[in-house]
């Protein structure tokens, strides 16, 4: 069976940065951002970006192209020495794409449902802040429209991709991130035409490292690394899929680059957007992960013409799932199309019903199993799915990458840097062998340890 290609160059970037571009950014980015203080993990989070996210992505893209096979076929293609081993280990990694929409899609379902009630009205019956928060409490007690919500995101991502790379995945792809773009930049303006959007823009953009205490660096830190590891979705095969589908015309540095300036103008500008309404509006932005779903729509009930800002707010969010469901099914499609030589029919049944199928404990953990805490009071099946995918196999996944491409036990270094450099573009630094063999994955293991010791002090 002759393998598919993407076919063309902005394909490749659109459908890369697609899979790092979703809720990672729009949903994820501006909470933890309220949380941690504001400008000066927003400080952090790039530097973590610049230092680790795009040499693991540069090594993952490069595995990808030299293999043109997947994240689990290229451990076992490019190893030196016991492909079984790598296999294994990579096969454990790979788990986390799974993982990863077990709750994806549960969070893809609320986006759909507002935007669903944003355009037919639904939603304006809310006219006080307690109908606002109880009109999403009542849709996490209710198993059965979550459950639909869920399916529907999953069933569409299932048929793109069953289309074909070029005229499902690819085409529709460069469709959503056109328009994502275009309404981000239409909210944004409208965010910072209010007032009060410059007091936003001060506690978002100017660092206070006076809100960096002794009893929260730890915290803060990882969460940074976290972000930007989770914002990319490297260190699990997500990106690597990407990296098999496209010629060596160009270096990878210099697509990887564009990957998360991509990646980083979305969070930044959805940033922009969070901060500026809910300063205007005087929201408090350390919500957490309800800031999307009872914060802003409380703003959308107050402001002029909020039933279609929250329409079109919503359906950018939509937008920014999907494009992330669908690359992340991908990566899961040509699993079985590589390993099990499934035609991409087949294949895309069988992963559009096992994730319909295994997302539905994270949607139970909000209503008939909401009993089950993992992390203690309080806390639900999403927050031990978060956890194991976000801190745990996205930072010790870019471990495994790291060591795999810089040890002669791996790939190797002469390896992999000859692949990453092949094409025309920017080359990555002979002289960063150093700091990626050794300081690279030292960096991620104490940091990683850190977060460990913060989050169960």
């Amino acid at each position: 069976m002759e393998r598919e290609s993407l076919g063309s160059r902005l394909g490749f970037l659109l459908l890369a940065a697609g899979c790092a571009i979703g809720l990672g950014n729009v949903w994820r980015f501006p909470f933890v951002t309220g949380e941690n203080g504001g400008g000066a993990f927003v400080l952090l989070y790039l530097i973590f970006l610049a230092i680790m996210g795009v040499p693991v992505l540069v090594l993952e893209l490069s595995m990808g192209r030299a293999s043109r096979r997947n994240y689990v076929g290229a451990f076992t293609e490019l190893a030196s020495s016991k492909p079984k081993v790598w296999r294994s280990f990579a096969t454990i990694f790979y788990c986390g794409t799974l993982l990863l929409m077990m709750f994806y899609t549960t969070v893809s379902g609320w986006l759909i449902y507002y935007t669903a009630s944003y355009v037919t009205g639904t939603i304006s019956v809310c006219t006080t802040s307690d109908q606002v928060g109880n009109f999403f409490t009542d849709l996490l007690k209710n198993p059965g429209i979550m459950t639909v919500c869920m399916l529907l995101g999953v069933l569409v991502s299932g048929i793109i991709c069953s289309v074909g790379l070029q005229k499902g995945v690819e085409r529709i792809v460069k469709w959503m991130m056109g328009l994502l773009f275009v309404l981000l930049l239409v909210l944004c303006i409208k965010g910072l035409l209010l007032p009060g959007a410059g007091e936003g823009m001060k506690f978002y953009l100017l660092p206070d490292f006076s809100k960096f205490r002794a009893d929260n660096i730890g915290k803060v830190i990882y969460a940074a690394l976290g972000q930007a590891f989770f914002t990319l979705s490297i260190g699990i095969g997500s990106m690597e899929i990407f990296g098999s589908y496209i010629d060596k015309k160009h270096t990878l540095l210099k697509e990887a680059l564009l990957i998360v300036v991509l990646d980083t103008l979305i969070a930044l500008f959805a940033g922009v957007l969070i901060f500026s309404v809910c300063f205007s509006y005087k929201v408090d932005v350390t919500g957490g992960p309800g800031l999307i779903f009872v914060s802003l729509p409380n703003i959308f009930k107050d402001m002029a013409g909020g039933r279609i800002w929250g329409a079109i707010f919503f359906f950018f969010l939509t937008l920014a799932a999907m494009t992330t469901l669908i690359a992340v099914f991908e990566a899961m499609i040509a699993y079985l199309m590589d390993e099990f030589k499934f035609k991409r029919s087949a294949a895309s049944v069988v992963v559009t019903l096992m994730v319909g199928i295994l997302s539905l404990p994270c949607v139970f953990g909000f209503n008939i199993w909401s009993a089950f805490q993992p992390l203690g009071k309080g806390s639900c099946v999403l927050d031990i799915e978060d956890f194991i995918v976000s801190m745990n196999m996205l930072p010790l996944g870019s471990f495994m990458i790291v060591l795999f491409c810089t040890w002669k036990f791996g790939w190797g270094w002469k390896n992999a840097i000859a692949e990453v450099n092949e094409g025309n573009g920017i080359k990555f630094p002979a002289k960063s062998y150093f700091y990626v063999k050794y300081i690279l994955p030292l960096i991620i293991i104490v940091i990683f340890v850190m977060g460990y010791i913060a989050t169960f002090k």
